[in-house]
């Protein structure tokens, strides 16, 4: 996995108001992960309270209010779609969501205290949501809701798309900062500033509401002769 996939999803949830720590600095290719490997980040909201309902399996970014503390496992296969055939044939696709793994994970999450007894009470496996960030599902039934199926089959709780974290960042950056502490919002400000990406919002717009006024204005070449 490249760094540009984590820093995404590190972002990600970092400009929605999560602490994420990153698990390990160095990539392991040459031999199978240890339990403490298999998962990338783990994130927790120090906002979220008791009242809040699970979120959704689709975790947009309106859903991250919802979550409490998560293990992250960040798959970026982004010329591949996650169909059926994809996910049974891809066991390491599941290997943080084995209880070695998560009982490794556990330790890194604080304690919580029980109430009326202000006693700290150890966070179980049960209590971390398990979400797996990918490229895409399929777009067509019966395939998608098939891959649904297997995914929450094989224990995942939520999963997130590169697309729907890429709009929200590109949603958040403002082109008249410099975001000089990282490097993934200061690409995604250039690429801004230049037009070459835009603002979800603005593609909501008529076309004539979007071009730039000197495209607008601008006369067409007169025909020769």
């Amino acid at each position: 996995m490249a760094a540009i996939d984590e820093g995404i999803v590190r972002e990600y949830f970092e400009q929605n108001g999560f602490f994420v720590r990153q698990m390990r600095k160095h990539a392991v290719q040459a031999r199978r992960k240890t339990s403490d490997e298999e998962i990338d980040l783990v994130v927790y909201n120090p906002t979220w309270t008791r009242d809040r309902r699970k979120p959704d399996f689709f975790l947009f970014a309106n859903e991250l209010p919802c979550l409490h503390r998560a293990v992250v496992s960040i798959k970026p296969w982004h010329t591949d779609v996650f169909t059926p055939g994809t996910l049974r044939s891809s066991p390491e696709l599941f290997r943080f969501l084995e209880d070695k793994v998560l009982r490794e994970a556990v330790k890194f999450f604080p304690s919580e205290e029980i109430a009326n007894t202000g006693e700290a009470g150890g966070v179980t496996a049960g209590e971390v949501t398990k979400i797996l960030v990918l490229p895409a599902l399929p777009t067509q039934e019966p395939f998608r809701t098939q891959s649904v199926e297997l995914l929450k089959a094989r224990g995942v709780d939520c999963i997130i798309s590169f697309r729907a974290m890429l709009l929200d960042l590109i949603d958040k950056v403002e082109v008249n900062r410099h975001y000089r502490k990282s490097d993934t919002l200061e690409v995604i400000r250039i690429l801004k500033n230049y037009d070459l990406v835009r603002d979800p919002q603005l593609d909501l717009l008529p076309r004539i509401q979007r071009e730039p006024k000197e495209s607008r204005d601008a006369k067409p070449p007169r025909a020769a002769g």
